[in-house]
């Protein structure tokens, strides 16, 4: 029962003077003393506003804008065991290949009334353990992790915690839990296969230093190898790794040191767009002709690369896709629904254009 008459004459009084066993911040009690109302009125006007009158409803709402007041949402979420927060772990905010994933997947949990926390883990040395370790003792309603490179560290404490964890970026025969990705190997190989068809025989790799991109790498070799794309008696097709993450500069770096020792290829795959974008930066101050001379096919499909000269041939990755399902599979697992499905091989696609 609301203990302040619905008539009664507004008045906001003072900030109250804290204690000095406080440890500074505005709490609750706070506010319900500048609004002049109980404590527990207070937390029914800012959980369930229904319940109060409209007067009451305003002076609470007044005192919190006045005193800059944020509720402790984890005390809220100790009590229904939710947190309404998933957090997300990427190799790296600067890539825009992930962009796409992390927007859907905001997007998405928005739309459920969830609220996304974002970790960098890095390439080289990743703190990844170190963020797993931060972001459980927090515990979200859900984690999505970008690949499935996980340290044994890292994948009992995400076991043990009990959270819902979905893979992307990656397939695996033995996920943590949920899982939505494609197969790099079956990148490597497609690209290859396409790049035969285009008559090319002297292809070339410039890739990032990430396991990821090694292994589309290496599969695209393999093929190539198997294709009679290489000279004879090779056993690997030229190559020049990059570190990761990958910039433009890299890419035309990375296309000159090529040139250098193989001068004869005729074809290059690229691990991502923006070494791709540095390869026909390049190429175009050498003067070697895209696609006559040399082909180039990129990674990602970035909103660049269709407005590229050449336009870029890529390998186009659904993140958008990426980001709903995980949203959606993170939610059916805390409102504890019956999951449709678990696993999801998203595929990818060639998109072609004029750089082959």
């Amino acid at each position: 029962m609301d203990d302040t008459p619905a008539n009664k004459k507004t008045i906001i009084m003072p900030p109250p003077r804290r204690s000095r066993r406080k440890s500074g911040g505005i709490t609750l009690r706070d506010v319900a003393a500048l609004a002049g109302v109980a404590p527990i009125t207070a937390s029914r006007a800012l959980n369930t506003p229904s319940a109060v009158s409209e007067p009451i409803l305003q002076r609470v709402r007044q005192a919190v804008e006045q005193t800059g007041y944020v509720p402790n949402m984890l005390a809220g979420g100790l009590a229904s065991s939710k947190s309404r927060l998933v957090a997300a772990v990427v190799p790296t905010i600067s890539g825009n290949v992930f962009l796409e994933v992390v927007q859907s997947l905001t997007a998405s949990l928005a739309a459920y009334g969830y609220q996304l926390m974002l970790g960098q883990s890095g390439y080289e040395n990743s703190r990844e353990d170190e963020l797993l370790e931060a972001i459980i003792g927090r515990r979200p309603d859900g984690v999505v992790l970008t690949g499935i490179m996980h340290s044994a560290t890292g994948r009992q404490r995400l076991l043990a915690s009990g959270i819902p964890v979905v893979e992307t970026w990656d397939l695996t025969d033995n996920p943590i839990d949920m899982l939505i990705g494609f197969s790099h190997e079956e990148v490597g190989q497609a690209v290859a296969r396409y790049l035969h068809g285009r008559g090319k025989r002297r292809v070339a790799t410039l890739g990032a230093d990430d396991q990821r991109a090694r292994r589309r790498m290496q599969a695209f070799s393999d093929t190539a190898i198997a294709l009679g794309m290489a000279h004879p008696g090779e056993t690997a097709v030229a190559g020049q790794r990059v570190p990761a993450p990958t910039n433009v500069g890299l890419g035309r770096a990375g296309l000159r040191e090529l040139l250098a020792r193989h001068p004869d290829i005729d074809a290059l795959f690229c691990s991502s767009d923006t070494v791709a974008l540095g390869v026909l930066t390049e190429a175009q101050a050498q003067g070697v002709q895209v696609p006559r001379q040399l082909a180039v096919v990129g990674m990602g499909d970035l909103g660049f690369a269709r407005d590229l000269y050449p336009a870029l041939t890529t390998v186009r990755i659904d993140g958008a896709r990426i980001g709903a399902t995980a949203a959606r599979f993170i939610v059916e697992r805390s409102q504890g629904s019956r999951m449709r499905e678990g696993v999801v091989d998203i595929g990818f696609s060639i998109v072609e254009r004029e750089s082959t």
